[in-house]
């Protein structure tokens, strides 16, 4: 396909994918898998500016944890006090975690009652990767810690606005935008949808028990599955493939063992299995195309900080998308 595609000159001009699906489903951790794979990574200053934010992700976490805690009458050591009073006084941003800000969070992070309110995440707003920050809090609060790959990749800062990463792929030029996906960034959307070779929009299959940061009265995989309609329906995407990545895997393997769709769909009937439940999800969005003759859906299962899953998955885009190139040409 490649080939063919070079030779009809469709190698050159770029073809334009549009990173679309509500917040937190990981729409910019997929853009800077594109910066690893295809673009020798980030260098050494990209590394540490994701320092500041990865060190507020994990203040803020703690600190969300010690108020969840509080607001659920849990009681935390009193040993622990003092710790718990240094965490809470601490600003966001800018923040450096030093070697004693680190050791603060390492103990309260194996508090009993920390953990407690941790497992009851669902029922607040909280950040899906704490986890992994507070169990690499040793190396994170070096004074001399640059951030690893996957480091960069669970950051969590809001986007705000439109980013664009450009590529090369076997010859073929790629750009990818990305933009905001909490309610006050679609109206940004618009602006972006001239000229899209395909949308690749992004679902958090573990958020079906957890509800918007922007209204907790709404269900994170409803408020999806509404954005799905409208996008896989508009008149902007006529004839433009939709590829749906269905993300975070990794963390629905582990909830869907203990936390039933029913929650979120009480028709599901699979119970606490992995396949059921990615196959009932995928149905549910793929059966909101209204033009299935004419557009075809193309689902994937991901997990946006897997490097590997990701170059496999973007390999199996690419040609979907050179596929479409063909055809739009008449060949």
């Amino acid at each position: 396909i490649r080939d063919f595609c070079l030779s009809r000159g469709l190698g050159d001009v770029y073809k334009r994918q549009l990173l679309l699906g509500a917040g937190d489903s990981g729409k910019s951790t997929i853009a800077k898998q594109m910066k690893i794979i295809h673009l020798q990574g980030f260098t050494e200053e990209e590394r540490l500016n994701f320092k500041d934010i990865i060190h507020s992700n994990i203040v803020n976490s703690m600190q969300t944890l010690i108020q969840a805690a509080n607001r659920f009458e849990m009681e935390i050591s009193k040993k622990l006090e003092s710790k718990v009073e240094a965490i809470l006084n601490l600003n966001i941003y800018p923040l450096d975690v030093n070697p004693e800000i680190g050791a603060d969070i390492a103990a309260l992070w194996k508090d009993k009652t920390i953990q407690k309110a941790f497992e009851r995440s669902s029922e607040y707003q909280f950040f899906d990767s704490a986890a992994y920050y507070f169990e690499n809090i040793e190396r994170i609060c070096l004074k001399d810690y640059i951030p690893l790959d996957q480091d960069i990749l669970r950051a969590r800062a809001k986007t705000a606005g439109i980013t664009e990463t450009e590529f090369e792929v076997e010859n073929t030029k790629f750009r990818m935008v990305d933009v905001g996906g909490q309610r006050s960034e679609r109206k940004k959307w618009i602006h972006c949808f001239q000229d899209v070779t395909a949308v690749i929009f992004c679902v958090a299959l573990s958020e079906y028990d957890l509800k918007l940061y922007e209204d907790e009265s709404v269900n994170r995989m409803h408020e999806s599955l509404k954005l799905f309609e409208e996008i896989c329906n508009s008149k902007w995407f006529h004839s433009v493939s939709v590829i749906l990545f269905l993300n975070k895997s990794d963390l629905f393997k582990e909830k869907i063992k203990h936390v039933d769709l029913k929650v979120a769909f009480p028709e599901y009937e699979g119970g606490l299995d992995f396949d059921s439940g990615v196959n009932f999800v995928q149905e549910k969005f793929v059966v909101l195309n209204k033009n299935p003759t004419q557009k075809q859906i193309y689902p994937h299962i991901t997990c946006a900080t897997d490097t590997q899953n990701i170059k496999f998955v973007f390999n199996a885009v690419k040609n979907i998308i050179l596929h479409k190139a063909l055809d739009a040409s008449g060949f």
